[in-house]
């Protein structure tokens, strides 16, 4: 399976770094099995707009949360992590809350609304895919192919 990494740089040996906020499934590597997806975060920041391809390979030995979907638990698990409480996968796959879900999720979060209403608002959202990898056995699963510099050509018109 090949997964895409958005950067402003090439990215040949990833890591898992702590930074000042966490994400959607606390600190880890992330990368998208959704070329587009990938093409356009790349494109959202300063620098030039870098995908990062790499191989994955599962192993069955690490611990693997999926979310095949939103769900109650999906949003309990972002809350937690979004919260900085971190857990004990090693990879964690699901959907990733687009811009328009991700404010819902800080509503939601900030008890502006509650969790009825963020079902409804998000019903007909439909959020994008993400696996984050969490310890170094995980990461062992990546391995670089490539990396392009790759313009978003929505963006330009």
């Amino acid at each position: 399976m090949i997964l895409y990494h958005a950067s402003n740089e090439i990215v040949e040996f990833p890591e898992v770094r702590r930074t000042k906020y966490t994400k959607d499934f606390s600190w880890g590597f992330y990368c998208t099995n959704n070329f587009e997806q990938a093409v356009r975060w790349a494109n959202r920041g300063a620098g030039n707009p870098i995908v990062n391809f790499y191989s994955y390979e599962p192993n069955d030995k690490l611990s693997v949360l999926k979310f095949d979907c939103m769900t109650d638990e999906w949003l309990d698990f972002i809350a937690k992590c979004r919260n900085g409480e971190t857990h004990q996968y090693d990879m964690v796959e699901g959907p990733m809350a687009n811009d328009t879900v991700w404010n819902y999720v800080n509503d939601f979060l900030a008890g502006r609304i509650s969790r009825k209403q963020f079902w409804v608002l998000a019903e007909f959202k439909y959020p994008t895919h993400q696996m984050s990898f969490h310890t170094l056995s995980a990461l062992s699963c990546l391995k670089f192919d490539r990396s392009e510099i790759i313009y978003d050509r929505k963006r330009k018109e």
